[in-house]
């Protein structure tokens, strides 16, 4: 086989390989349960999978600029309790922690969601302007968060029973769940933003060479401190949905979330050293997670060894990537 074919072969292989895994993993799961291919499990496949996308979408801003954040899963946490407990009134409260009215649910959300967009923005000035590694940056951030929720919360779950709070994670348009349509649309979004902006060429850019970029007369201060911001945005449109569907703010959800955020885009073909990678593929990614933990679950694969098969394949996924970068 001559170097143009295999160059043209290894192409095709990064572009569309996750998509054959997916549509392979399809496969073999239904023929191996018959329970796999019903309208109802497919539903619920996208149903677990919005959350994780939908975080995967925005950790795709940060790895692309050669990022990472690993704060995600604990911005998750204090962005649920955030929007839960300027909702609630006193009486619903344990130990009568949280006191007066409440605000209105909207504008609780609405608060949540831009902590999580400020947080974001810490990250981003940590690392360009403190100079931190986005390693250690986003790491401290993830204690800090964490710590916050638990201060925030004392520790205690709180309920959320209000209807606007629990539509974003428990209501139905029609017949498919409110998670999912939000995903859908984030994606076009974010999608539109990364691929038909100068924006977006920038992230990538950042990626590619950010010293490179900067001669060019880019600011690639700004484009990474945005990248940041659109991942704790996407983290807390997560906490929101999770708090949703789970009835509650919990203190201790999404702990180790971080690491599936990342699995996905890195599975779907997002280079850990910046610069390459899609939105698409990582949607992708994020349905191989859900697949994968659904499919297990059907054939009641025991929980302990789901965690290692996870592993396995983000190992995989990672090894994928630095033999990809090496070549």
């Amino acid at each position: 086989m001559s170097l143009k074919s295999v160059t043209a072969l290894r192409a095709v292989a990064l572009r569309y390989g996750s998509l054959f895994f997916l549509m392979v993993f399809w496969i073999a799961l239904g023929l191996a349960s018959p329970d796999f291919f019903t309208p109802a499990n497919l539903l619920t496949v996208a149903l677990q999978t919005s959350v994780l996308a939908i975080v995967g979408l925005g950790m795709t801003f940060a790895m692309l600029t050669a990022g990472i954040d690993l704060s995600v899963g604990s911005m998750i946490a204090l962005t649920s309790a955030l929007a839960a407990g300027l909702a609630a009134r006193a009486a619903s409260l344990p130990h009568g922690a949280y006191a007066g009215q409440g605000l209105p649910p909207v504008a609780a959300i609405g608060l949540a969601l831009a902590v999580g967009g400020l947080l974001g923005a810490v990250n981003g000035i940590l690392i360009v302007r403190g100079g931190m590694p986005p390693f250690v940056a986003t790491l401290a951030m993830l204690a800090a968060a964490r710590g916050l929720t638990l201060v925030y919360t004392g520790g205690y779950v709180i309920p959320a029973v209000d209807p606007v709070l629990t539509f974003w994670g428990a209501g139905q348009v029609g017949p498919l769940p409110v998670p999912v349509i939000l995903m859908v649309l984030l994606f076009v979004v974010l999608w539109f933003i990364l691929t038909q902006t100068r924006f977006g060429l920038h992230v990538y850019a950042v990626g590619g060479n950010e010293e490179t970029t900067r001669l060019a007369g880019v600011q690639t201060r700004r484009v990474v401190i945005s990248a940041y911001i659109i991942s704790g945005l996407m983290a807390a449109i997560g906490g929101v949905i999770l708090m949703g569907r789970l009835n509650s703010a919990q203190p201790n959800v999404a702990i180790g979330f971080e690491l599936d955020a990342i699995a996905a885009p890195v599975i779907g073909g997002t280079s850990l050293f910046g610069g390459v990678g899609t939105l698409q593929g990582t949607l992708i990614g994020a349905f191989i997670m859900g697949t994968l933990s659904n499919g297990m679950n059907l054939l009641g694969t025991d929980p302990y060894l789901q965690q290692v098969i996870k592993g396995l394949v983000f190992m995989l996924a990672v090894a994928w990537d630095f033999f990809s970068k090496r070549k």
